[in-house]
Parts: structure tokens; sequence; C-alpha cells
């Protein structure tokens, strides 16, 4: 797998700038490992309360198929008026005004803590059980913005905004998660606006419903490499189920400084299964869906759009790829462009 990911980025730059070793490693995984960055200090812990506030690609002619061997085409990049449906600036982020909380690398290991309204400069790092964070921004100064720790459950992420400043970040300046699930329970990631993170929501199994991702900020990582960009990565071997609905999910960076997909189902650490992506708007990356790989099983993919408004065929290669279709229980059904045109993805191999 990692080695056809390498291949990928490698033609990528041979294509933009020449393969000259630059490119980036292989995509991260949905539990984010020690060699991608040092464990967190414990600074301080959160009580619980009711609120806890007020505190131009080369012209070929375009396909409705977009697969493996695709290349980019033709097709007009311009918005589509259908792409007004899905979420935006305007449907996600805080519903309340915020106070200022300079909480820093902040864990929280008391069990049913709400975070409310506040507008955070640092980090949460949960050590604890059913702890929820709505109306509310996060600006991150660590390597993510919001970490569920192994063997704690029930986090939900709700109307809040998660950003980092470009740069600043941990990770040789780059931010690398904006919400990351390290167990095996599922968490809720809903109405978010999250923006410049390398791989924004890194999950194996969760509910990631009605969110914009958007602005994806490449950077060097600390070995000196690309880091590969996605608005959603998923990394295999789950064993819960992962739904993926009605989000907006926009990699706009280029592929030789990074881009890997808007949503990456990559069987880094096992084959991907159980997974739903239902009625979401994907834009940009190498490819903008990477279907799972041979031995990718229980995946739904239905009524997507793919944006051209990046790429010719929404990735630069094509809006999909890996795709098993003679895997059990995988079902590809109304999946289109912007335009309308169908897509129909050639086979994983």
């Amino acid at each position: 797998m990692r080695r056809l990911r390498g291949t990928l980025a490698c033609l990528a730059l041979l294509l933009t700038a020449g393969c000259s070793g630059s490119g980036g490693p292989s995509a991260a995984t949905h539990t984010p490992s020690t060699h991608d960055r040092p464990p967190a200090a414990e600074t301080s812990s959160a009580a619980p309360s009711a609120t806890a506030s007020p505190t131009p690609s080369p012209s070929t002619p375009a396909s409705a198929t977009a697969g493996a061997g695709a290349k980019p085409s033709a097709r007009p990049t311009a918005v589509a008026p259908v792409e007004a449906n899905f979420p935006n600036a305007r449907t996600t982020g805080p519903r309340t005004r915020l106070k200022p909380h300079a909480t820093g690398n902040m864990s929280i290991k008391t069990d049913g803590t709400v975070i409310k309204g506040w507008d955070i400069t640092g980090s949460l790092d949960i050590y604890a059980n059913n702890v929820t964070i709505v109306d509310s921004r996060i600006t991150s100064t660590n390597w993510w913005g919001v970490n569920l720790r192994p063997g704690y459950h029930g986090l939900r992420v709700l109307h809040t905004t998660i950003t980092a400043v470009p740069g600043k970040g941990p990770d040789n300046g780059g931010v690398d998660y904006a919400v990351s699930n390290m167990g095996t329970s599922s968490i809720e990631v809903g109405w978010c606006n999250i923006s410049v993170f390398g791989n924004a929501l890194s999950m194996g199994q969760g509910n990631i419903h009605d969110n914009y991702v958007h602005g994806l900020v490449p950077f060097r990582n600390a070995g000196g490499e690309w880091q590969h960009t996605d608005a959603v990565i998923s990394g295999g071997g789950n064993t819960g189920r992962l739904v993926i609905r009605h989000n907006t999910l926009l990699n706009p960076v280029d592929v030789n400084r990074g881009a890997s997909a808007s949503i990456g189902l990559f069987a880094d650490t096992g084959h991907v299964s159980n997974t739903v992506i239902d009625g979401n708007l994907l834009a940009g990356g190498a490819y903008a869906l990477y279907g799972g790989g041979e031995g990718a099983t229980g995946i739904t993919v239905t009524d997507n759009v793919f944006s051209t408004r990046y790429h010719g065929n929404s990735g630069v290669y094509g809006a999909v790829t890996a795709w098993n279709a003679e895997g059990s229980g995988n079902v590809w059904r109304d999946n289109r462009f912007a335009d309308g045109t169908p897509i129909t993805p050639e086979p994983a191999g």
C-alpha cells in the first residue's frame, strides 16, 4: 500500500516539478503514532460543567469514468450552483459569543466535562469519557486540536471552529490533526468549521457529519518531507463503524506539495471495512476519494458530488481510485460530478 502511494506521489512530481525525492511519506494512519509526534505533556485538568462558560492541468477529453488511469481533463473548474447546498462557513462553527481561554495544551481527565463558549488558544487532550466540546473555537498550538486517547469513549465535538496558525505548529511549523481518535470507540464531529490542519479528521470509527473542511495548508514535516494532506483519513483495521455524511471536504493543496485525497481510506494498519460515505461534496487531492483498495469490505459510497473547482476530474488524476468493486458489501451508487455526469470507478489493483 505504501509502495503504491509512493508511486502516485512520484508520478505527481514528474508531472509538475520532477520526482526529486522530496515527495511526502505515506499518509498518516487514523491512530497517530509516536513517530508522528511526541507525547503531550499533561498540563491541567478541566472540571465538569453544564456549560463551562462563559469563561491548469493538460487538456484531455473529459470522461465520465475517473479511475486509476485517469488524467487531468478539460472539464470546467468553476464552482457549480449545486455546491451551495453543502456545509459552509455560515452553517458551521459556534452559534454563541465566546470568551477567551488561553488553555495551552490542556488535558481533560474528568468524565462528563462540557466545554461551551470557549475561545481556546491551545489544544484539548481527552483522558475521560463523555466529554462534549460545543459552540467553541480552538486555535491549536499542538499536533492536534482535539485528541481522544485510547480506552476512552463518548467524545462529541459540535458547532466548533478548529484551526491553527500556519508556520507556528510543532511539526516543523505544521499541524497534523484537527480531531484525532486514537482509540477504538466512536466519536461524533458535527457542524464544525475546520481549516489549516494537514490530516483534518483522523479516525477509524466515528460519526462525521455536516462539517466544512477547507483551506488545508501544506508543510514539510519534521523529517523534511511534504506531509500528506487529507480532509478525512482512516488507516484501516477499524473495529467500529465510520460514517462520513453530508460534509464539504476540500483539499486545495498542490499534488507536488503533499496532496493525497479529500477522503483517504488507506489500508495502512489493516483492511478497511464498515464505512459509509454518503451525500458529501468532495474536491481536490491526487484523487478525491481513495476507496480502501484490495481487501476493503462493507464500504458504501452513495450520492456524493465530486466538485471540479480545483481539478478537471475533481482530483488531479481522477475522482476515485482503489475501489474494490468485488468486495463483500461494497456499494457504489449515484455518485457524480457537480454537472451531473455519473462517475464509474475503475477496479482496484
